[in-house]
């Protein structure tokens, strides 16, 4: 069994408990409270920003065959994705200038640019927030929420590209040479990350 398909196995009962978590399971419902995802609108900008700055690190160190793929995710976090963030901003009257983090994005943030300075474990940090929001966008897209503003949230996670972008990061995690042990230890504490991140005031 290669390191993903165990981080998978392992990974596949906690995107079920962020499922089932209040604000995942309204925005599936399309009913969520706009204050909870105007609250999680903006930490996610937060993150995004710190996430991008992660795989720029990673990038530094990467051997030669995964510099532009990484460069390449550092892009498409800071453009495609925000961009999400930023037309969804307006909608929900979230303030994506806002710099104040809340407990589970500093606690989040922080650990993940520690575990960027190392690159294997660094990979392993970062696959939690990918694997786990394309496998959130394919379960949610069963039944799309009918709010068209959480619909647009599905299917960007959802999309054909964003999967393949994700299968690729896989890949250079297997290729990386990560101790399988030392890669579950990262993957397991970023998919607890993961969890709190969705905690909101307002659930």
């Amino acid at each position: 069994m290669g390191i993903t398909e165990r981080l998978h196995e392992i990974g596949r009962p906690l995107v079920a408990e962020q499922l089932a978590h209040p604000t995942v399971a309204g925005i599936s419902r399309g009913d969520l409270d706009e204050r909870a995802f105007r609250y999680w609108l903006e930490q996610d900008h937060l993150y995004l920003l710190d996430y991008a700055r992660a795989f720029s690190r990673l990038a530094w160190q990467a051997p030669d065959d995964h510099l532009a793929d990484l460069v390449g995710i550092a892009h498409s976090t800071l453009t495609e994705e925000l961009e999400l963030h930023r037309s969804l901003s307006g909608e929900f009257g979230a303030d994506l200038t806002t710099k104040e983090k809340g407990p589970a994005c500093e606690a989040y943030t922080s650990w993940l640019l520690e575990a960027a300075a190392d690159y294997r474990d660094g990979l392993a940090a970062v696959y939690p927030c990918m694997w786990g929001y394309n496998t959130l966008g394919r379960e949610l897209a069963r039944d799309r929420p009918e709010d068209p503003r959480y619909a647009r949230w599905v299917d960007t996670y959802n999309d054909p590209g964003f999967t393949e972008l994700t299968e690729r990061y896989g890949r250079m995690l297997e290729e990386s040479g990560a101790d399988p042990e030392r890669a579950e230890r990262f993957f397991l504490e970023g998919m607890r990350h993961e969890i709190a991140f969705w905690n909101t005031p307002y659930t």
